[in-house]
């Protein structure tokens, strides 16, 4: 299979703090960077994410007294899983992974940056309403169809699957360029949803083929 020139391919939040070591570390998350990197020259268009959170952001839990990461709250816009403080803007663990190699990106996006509300998704802020900004720039690009690797697969590359067939995107998610943290069943629950979605799956060999 060979990308065309309305496909585009999505790096996910490729950053220190989803990968080993990091504050917020997505098991075996940096194996997927060598496979971005093989991918990306086979596409025309690429473009990135990236978690950029003020310090004191609501979704961590050190800014709820006596809350620990990993447990659910209730906040305006509904259900909120609390993490560790990660991809603080500014800091290192906000960087993308140093491995990462692509200088031909023509897009990154900033995402999670406002303090009240937190932004899994590409293309929309949690409250399911607000806008990043993204599928108008894929639409006035002319692109048909998002490829998506990156972190975590049931977080960030899920959401933004689903978003993207939800503004009338093809999307494909590319499995071995992508690692999940699995929280509670969360991948199986996120590989579900992405089928009903009408996300398809593929592996990063039968693009390169």
């Amino acid at each position: 299979m060979r990308a065309g020139a309305d496909d585009i391919l999505l790096v996910v939040d490729v950053q220190n703090d989803f990968c080993p070591g990091g504050a917020l570390a997505v098991p075996r998350g940096d194996e997927v960077v060598p496979v971005v990197n093989r991918l990306a020259p086979l596409f025309p268009h690429v473009a990135m994410t990236q978690d950029w959170h003020p310090p004191g952001h609501l979704s961590f839990a050190s800014a709820h007294p006596g809350r620990k990461p990993f447990e659910t709250i209730d906040l305006a816009y509904g259900a909120q899983t609390l993490w560790p403080d990660h991809c603080v803007q500014g800091s290192d663990g906000a960087a993308f992974h140093r491995g990462l190699n692509l200088p031909q990106a023509e897009l990154v996006l900033r995402k999670g940056f406002r303090r009240e509300i937190d932004s899994y998704s590409a293309f929309y802020e949690n409250d399911r309403r607000t806008p990043t900004g993204l599928a108008g720039y894929l639409r006035e690009r002319g692109f048909k169809r998002v490829f998506l690797v990156g972190l975590a697969t049931d977080f960030c590359v899920h959401y933004s699957a689903v978003d993207a067939r939800r503004e009338g995107f093809a999307a494909v998610l590319v499995e071995d360029g992508c690692r999940a943290i699995d929280l509670a069943g969360s991948l199986a629950d996120a590989m579900a949803k992405m089928a009903a979605a009408g996300v398809e799956r593929m592996t990063s060999d039968a693009l390169a083929g």
